[in-house]
């Protein structure tokens, strides 16, 4: 086999691996489940070991079955502490894997002299030497690994095809799937059991320990891009196709920039998938730390700029004056604000048209006077429902309406005038402006 196809085999056999954990890892996502892919992937250790003991062989299907029973049996512990044990699931989960998994590792340690099986291999995986271990298959001949994990992606994708509404309510609302006549344990076993299965199988390529970031970084990763159940998927698979294609350039380059050989391609996938999911923290177009944080800002300053519209339609009332000037100084000391924010929410109500500068000063125009009538309309309001009807104190209700005067649409503004009888004064006495 050439050194060409050597690589695309790596290649495909990764992407293989990183698609079909990434499917079921959305879910253990939405389920608040990571650890169990965690669990399960150190606990079916001792399947392995044992499989290998007893049969002495290392045939795929034999190592398969050994850990995909153990890891079942995993899912059906954790779960099993956690309704009848009335152990929190976190802990069960801890009590479960870290059982087995020390038991698997005294198993291969104590035989590791008479038996030709690598801890190493087990634990980091040797996806490039999948290539190496074929079979004929339709006349053809593939990595055995690319063949199981093939298998792998077919059954994951038919059962979230088959299951995607069912899935889709259980992740969510338990009791609401339960109403419905569903039956949420019944997935959830079967979601688990392919997760231990997917896990097992791709221990040849990844192991047991970096298949976790397989089955959680990718869907992680997607959480952060979008609300969308099946935007999500897709999204997770191509995080994980990066991950794979992207890991395994980055083996045999990046280390040779620095003068060492090339790298393993499974540790690196995991690499390039915690860099992925580094991007969508940071930029994500909603949830992104970046994102979050102009999104607070521009409110900050849109929180701002209405209440200085408040502010001058208060000078107006106390004035009588159209336009009332007010100076820069005493936006800034009655708004309790620097040079800098005046200056931004200034510049913002004056590209919405709504204020002017005017010789160190602002002075609203006519729809600035509209908008801050109705901020003030909308606080008054408020005051009157939570003095009234919510019977805070007269000391209370103005910090209070001062919040929810700026969540306030026309419609609530309606239903408060409404609700308070088309009033006249405030608590405090003062005119509720017209419409």
């Amino acid at each position: 086999m050439d050194w060409t196809m050597l690589d695309t085999w790596i290649v495909i056999v990764g992407v293989l691996c990183a698609v079909s954990c990434a499917l079921l890892g959305n879910y253990l996502v939405l389920r608040k489940l990571s650890m169990m892919g965690d669990a399960i992937s150190h606990a079916v250790l001792p399947g392995l070991a044992l499989a290998f003991l007893y049969t002495g062989s290392r045939g795929s299907w034999v190592m398969f079955a050994g850990a995909a029973l153990v890891g079942v049996m995993t899912a059906l512990c954790t779960q099993g502490l956690t309704r009848y044990g009335r152990v929190d699931e976190g802990a069960s989960m801890g009590v479960v894997f870290t059982i087995l998994f020390a038991l698997g590792l005294i198993i291969i340690v104590r035989g590791a002299d008479a038996v030709d099986l690598d801890p190493n291999c087990v634990l980091y995986g040797a996806i490039e030497l999948t290539p190496l271990y074929t079979v004929e298959w339709g006349g053809l001949v593939v990595p055995r690994a690319a063949l199981m994990l093939g298998v792998m992606l077919l059954v994951n994708s038919l059962f979230i095809g088959l299951c995607y509404k069912e899935l889709l309510i259980t992740s969510f609302d338990e009791k609401l799937a339960g109403t419905m006549g569903y039956r949420p344990d019944l997935l959830h076993y079967i979601l688990m059991t392919l997760v231990a299965v997917t896990a097992v199988a791709a221990f040849e390529s990844v192991g047991s320990i970096l298949v976790i970031a397989m089955l959680i970084v990718p869907g992680a990763t997607a959480f952060l891009c979008t609300r969308s159940l099946k935007a999500m998927l897709w999204v997770s698979v191509v995080v994980a196709v990066i991950s794979a294609v992207g890991g395994h350039l980055a083996a045999i380059t990046v280390p040779r920039l620095w003068g060492y050989p090339d790298t393993t391609t499974a540790g690196s996938m995991a690499v390039v998938s915690g860099l992925c999911f580094t991007l969508a923290f940071f930029f994500a177009p909603n949830e992104g730390l970046i994102s979050r944080a102009r999104y607070r800002a521009r409110t900050a300053l849109r929180v701002l700029s209405e209440d200085m519209l408040g502010y001058l339609y208060r000078v107006h009332e106390l004035k009588g004056e159209p336009a009332p000037l007010v100076s820069n100084e005493d936006l800034e000391r009655h708004l309790f604000i620097g040079r800098v924010m005046r200056r931004k929410a200034v510049m913002r109500l004056s590209r919405e048209g709504l204020v002017r500068q005017v010789n160190g000063g602002v002075q609203t125009t006519e729809d600035g006077l509209k908008a801050g009538r109705a901020l003030i309309r909308s606080h008054r309001l408020w005051e009157i429902y939570l003095h009234d009807f919510a019977k805070l104190p007269l000391t209370h209700v103005h910090d209070t309406a001062e919040r929810l005067e700026h969540v306030t649409s026309t419609e609530m503004r309606d239903r408060l005038i409404r609700k308070t009888g088309s009033p006249r004064l405030d608590p405090q006495g003062k005119d509720i402006p017209e419409k």
